[in-house]
């Protein structure tokens, strides 16, 4: 499959930049619950949305560790956007690595990422099933009319909500015997309606809404089907982390690299009456800082030994991704809630980041596949599969 190449933006060399400006409205979008549109023409004008673009379809062809050090500048400056940008990344790296979507749909969301901020999410959870990662198959169907599909179901949890360009919606055809796969659906056709269901502890300017397709028509081929395993059952690949599934944690770095400066201002502006100097002077603090710095470089090495190990061949770490995840998650967890505990109510205040960024850094733990799944995989193939 080859599409024409077009005129994407280039991806910046500069990221501190763009942290720099996600973080001067990360706040307002926080507290609106506003799509951060302007974070997201931020991250469009420096390539970012777009950086896994394949060459072949005339992109950068961005790897995966460079794209877990994009997701972490964005990460450090607004999650809300780095979530956004991290399900079209991934979408895009999964389209360079094989060519699933037809080439009429590839080209016009390369034209849309041309003009503006072309989100792409697998919008896939649901109300009733919940994650699939954790087994069973949608209500979500598609069904035959005429020379095309027709789609209906409801759907939660879709990062993103009406800022996005494309849906990759998780369905199963009405055949006599049912296909499993993904439908392609641009984001501005009639029958789809947004359930305003986010009002999350973190995250809260991602729109992680409920949407309902209501009879949405599309044409035969935007339907990809999924194939089933040899012994004829359908596994859901976010169940088991691969190289692709690393963009996740490595904005939740940035979080946590977040709440680390933040703690750094406060210290060092914090001077008690009975001390006489900023608090950032005495050994207590300065031990905190560095436990939040410990857990930090442990994140970071975790996530890029990962994938340097990867890159260079080692299979041997294939089957310790799922808990080399869940070991980040940790760690990035513990940094800030490390800094939060340190200074007690001023970083539990709405006036200090801190707290926003502590209420952040625990979506970490929701992204599949999640700890207590990964961790019994873990011992089931450490235990011989018992």
């Amino acid at each position: 499959m080859t599409s024409t190449a077009y005129d994407l933006p280039a991806v910046t060399t500069d990221l501190a930049a763009v942290t720099a400006e996600l973080a001067e409205t990360v706040a307002e979008y926080d507290q609106s619950g506003a799509i951060p549109v302007r974070g997201l023409e931020v991250a469009h004008r420096a390539g970012l949305l777009t950086a896994t673009v394949g060459t072949r379809f005339g992109g950068p062809g961005a790897g995966p560790r460079e794209t877990a050090r994009i997701l972490t500048a964005l990460g450090e400056g607004d999650p809300s956007v780095a979530l956004i940008v991290a399900n079209t990344l991934m979408a895009h790296a999964a389209q360079a690595a094989h060519a699933h979507w037809p080439q009429a749909f590839y080209d016009d969301v390369l034209r849309r990422s041309v003009a503006g901020p072309a989100p792409i999410n697998a919008i896939r959870a649901e109300p009733e099933l919940g994650a699939p990662a954790r087994g069973g198959l949608p209500k979500t169907t598609i069904s035959r009319s005429g020379e095309g599909w027709v789609l209906n179901g409801h759907k939660a949890y879709a990062t993103g909500a009406s800022a996005l360009a494309y849906h990759q919606v998780w369905v199963v055809t009405d055949d006599p015997e049912p296909r499993v796969g993904h439908v392609l659906v641009p984001g501005d056709l009639p029958g789809i309606t947004w359930v305003d269901t986010w009002d999350h502890l973190g995250l809260r300017a991602s729109n992680t809404h409920d949407v309902i397709y209501d009879g949405v028509a599309l044409p035969l081929d935007a339907f990809v089907e999924i194939p089933r395993g040899a012994d004829g059952v359908y596994r859901d690949p976010a169940a088991v982390a691969g190289p692709g599934s690393f963009g996740h944690p490595a904005l939740y770095i940035g979080v946590a690299r977040a709440a680390r400066s933040a703690f750094t201002d406060f210290t060092r502006s914090r001077v008690p009456a009975a001390l006489g100097r900023p608090i950032a002077a005495t050994e207590r603090i300065q031990a905190v800082a560095g436990e939040i710095d410990l857990q930090i470089a442990q994140a970071e090495t975790l996530l890029h030994g990962a994938l340097l190990r990867i890159e260079s061949g080692d299979e041997t770490v294939h089957p310790q991704l799922s808990v080399i995840k869940v070991a980040i998650a940790r760690s990035v967890v513990a940094a800030v809630q490390t800094a939060v505990a340190a200074l007690g109510n001023p970083a539990l205040s709405r006036r200090n980041s801190l707290e926003r960024h502590l209420r952040d850094v625990l979506c970490v733990r929701v992204h599949p596949p999640q700890e207590d799944a990964a961790l019994i995989a873990a011992g089931q193939r450490v235990l011989g599969g018992s």
